[in-house]
């Protein structure tokens, strides 16, 4: 089957990269065709998504021209991901039988976020709607200028009417099933395949045992609703409990990185700023690390972070919200912390029940590196390609 991927970058900037440059040869090894069709340039990158497959950049120019080329190579199935060019999507859908993606919650939410800045950040469970046009400015759910929020809301509706007209809607987590089927994709046409760490492999055997000396680590872009603050006050509420002080390795940068630092300064947290990590160093940060924490303020789509870290036998805490309860089972893989609110106290506590016991502890090391066996590419590729085979072969009867 010839496959056209949509996806507006070129350029590996993500996690939607990172899953289209582990699937994208996946699919040729089954013995598929591939091309990319996508809005931004590579810019020059060196990591691009693949060298391997035709591409076609669209843009406002020539469209009838690439159209025509896209119907020479004549794709059997069109698998669209990120994208915002409408006018596009909308042939594609019209001319080939097409499957959408959902990485995030672009096509459920004006602004994306899905949660509240104010009073204090928080998930939003909110089905979208012209209620969050009303709330925008008093929750603070985006930016101030009400043109932005205008534009973003339009735009976030005629994406989400286009899903309708897809003929089968992927997502990889439980969470934005439920989600998108609140959003009103019926059940016939919305499937389940679950994610997988696109850069890591479980290890070969089960990790061995260790006591706890109380090194966390935080990984992410660093703003307000990956919930840093949170979990930097959180620190000194734990040490309290625990037969060591706790100390934290934070790996990203962000516009929060000034206030989490001066926060850390003020309650005099041992924290350690290492910017943007990656490879082998991002690995040894987790081997040395007792737990992931992931203390996001907004429902993660998945959180493949911690899988990541499961390959290694490092068990995480994070709220329970979001596709992160998908792979963090508590007392089995780490702990969780209630999310309706999340406090700083209630991720003490989960952290504090992570390594007060040294054998619990062992067990959810064990547990964490059991879990990361059960998502893999090669589980979440047969799903895809029933999905695929499917929809292609409904195609051809309605011909």
């Amino acid at each position: 089957m010839r496959i056209l991927i949509v996806h507006s970058n070129a350029a590996v900037i993500g996690g939607a990269e990172r899953y289209l440059q582990r699937a994208i040869p996946e699919l040729m090894r089954r013995g598929h065709e591939v091309a990319l069709l996508h809005e931004h340039p590579a810019g020059g990158a060196s990591d691009v998504l693949s060298d391997d497959v035709p591409m076609w950049r669209a843009g406002p120019q020539a469209l009838d021209g690439m159209a025509r080329e896209l119907a020479e190579w004549a794709p059997g199935l069109v698998y669209v991901h990120h994208w915002t060019l409408l006018r596009i999507e909308r042939a594609l859908i019209g001319s080939y039988p097409a499957i959408w993606f959902a990485h995030d919650y672009s096509r459920t939410c004006p602004t994306g976020k899905k949660c509240c800045s104010f009073p204090k950040v928080e998930p939003c469970s909110r089905r979208a709607g012209p209620a969050c046009l009303i709330l925008h400015y008093p929750r603070r759910c985006g930016g101030l200028n009400p043109i932005t929020a205008w534009a973003r809301f339009q735009l976030q509706s005629e994406q989400l009417d286009l899903v309708a007209r897809y003929r089968a809607v992927v997502a990889g987590s439980q969470h934005m099933c439920n989600e998108l089927a609140k959003h009103g994709v019926d059940s016939a046409r919305l499937h389940l395949a679950t994610l997988f760490p696109p850069e890591s492999h479980p290890d070969s055997s089960p990790p061995v045992m260790r006591q706890p000396t109380g090194k966390l680590l935080m990984v992410g872009r660093l703003v307000d609703v990956k919930g840093g603050r949170n979990l930097i006050e959180a620190l000194p509420l734990a040490s309290a409990r625990l037969p060591y002080r706790l100390s934290l390795t934070i790996a990203g940068s962000g516009p929060e990185e000034a206030q989490l630092r001066t926060l850390a300064v003020s309650i005099g947290a041992e924290i350690n700023f290492v910017g943007w990590v990656e490879g082998p160093r991002m690995d040894s940060l987790m081997r040395e690390a007792d737990l992931l924490a992931m203390p996001s303020l907004w429902p993660e789509p998945f959180g493949l972070a911690g899988l990541e870290a499961g390959c290694v036998g490092l068990p995480s805490v994070a709220y329970a919200s979001g596709g992160v309860v998908d792979w963090l089972i508590a007392g089995e893989s780490g702990e969780v912390a209630p999310a309706d609110p999340p406090t700083p106290a209630g991720l003490a506590d989960a952290i504090v029940r992570a390594l007060a016991e040294p054998s619990h502890y062992q067990r959810l090391r064990h547990g964490a590196w059991e879990m990361s066996k059960r998502f893999t590419i090669e589980a979440h590729m047969d799903k895809l390609a029933s999905i695929m085979e499917r929809v292609a072969h409904d195609a051809r009867v309605c011909v």
